[in-house]
């Protein structure tokens, strides 16, 4: 599996960096722009993710808009049969986010600090698991 890991926040994406790395390959970027950039270059080399977590506050482009430029590649790609899942993160708490929620476009989110077996717990329910090693 592929895990692309949207995080402005040095020890966060530094913690999915490594628990993502018990599921396969990841590549972790520190902004929204570079999400983008690297979930297009996947497109164009036919190597796409599986899973894509993104922060919802970050700089330069915030998750939100980060996802939507990805999912208008995908549609630009006809990336139809490998769309990407894509979980939100946030230090928003659920029920400030569901009263703010502008996208829908995402298949879970999840409050930080982030509680390792719950996050498992998620992506065993998304289908993901980790790699034999």
């Amino acid at each position: 599996m592929r895990v692309l890991v949207a995080d402005d926040d040095f020890v966060n994406r530094k913690f999915l960096e490594k628990m993502f790395a018990n599921y396969g390959e990841v590549v972790a970027v520190d902004n929204g722009m570079s999400a983008v950039d690297e979930a297009v270059r996947g497109m164009e080399c036919r190597e796409f993710f599986d899973l894509i977590c993104l922060d919802i506050m970050m700089t330069k482009l915030d998750g939100y808009k980060t996802l939507e430029a990805i999912r208008e590649a995908e549609s630009r790609y006809a990336v139809f049969d490998n769309r990407a899942k894509v979980i939100m993160i946030s230090a928003l708490d659920e029920v400030v986010l569901d009263s703010i929620q502008v996208c829908n476009d995402y298949d879970a989110y999840i409050c930080k600090p982030i509680v390792m077996d719950k996050f498992e717990k998620l992506l065993e329910k998304m289908g993901f698991a980790k790699t034999e090693k």
